[in-house]
């Protein structure tokens, strides 16, 4: 079985913008890892950070340029993130690695630039 599917739900979630039903796709104890920011450890705490990583966004849309399954379920996506804040259009570029247990993301790590957001925020 592969663990593609999952994540490309996952990644459809963010379209919903809801910070609730992005995290129920995740374990209790996830670790998700922003690599410019400190790691969040746990639903509930990746619940909140998501709410305030989401801001007051419009529109949400993961787009998946790449994306492979490792030997060990683990998945690679290539992607670009879009974020519109109301006229303030964000498109972050975005390498992640997944790790699944029971269908559900354990282990979260996305490496990318903060650049385009601090760029957003000034405009």
């Amino acid at each position: 079985m592969t663990n593609i599917p999952a994540v490309r739900a996952f990644c459809e979630a963010w379209t919903s913008r809801d910070a609730e039903k992005i995290a129920a796709l995740m374990t209790e104890d996830c670790f998700y890892h922003n690599v410019p920011m400190e790691p969040v450890v746990g639903r509930p705490a990746i619940t909140q950070f998501i709410r305030g990583f989401l801001g007051d966004a419009q529109t949400v849309d993961f787009e998946i340029l790449s994306i492979a399954e490792a030997e060990d379920g683990t998945v690679l996506t290539e992607r670009v993130d879009h974020f519109d804040y109301g006229g303030r259009r964000v498109a972050l570029p975005v390498m992640g690695s997944f790790k699944l247990k029971d269908g559900l993301v354990a282990r979260w790590l996305d490496y990318f630039d903060m650049a385009p957001f601090a760029g957003a925020a000034a405009e």
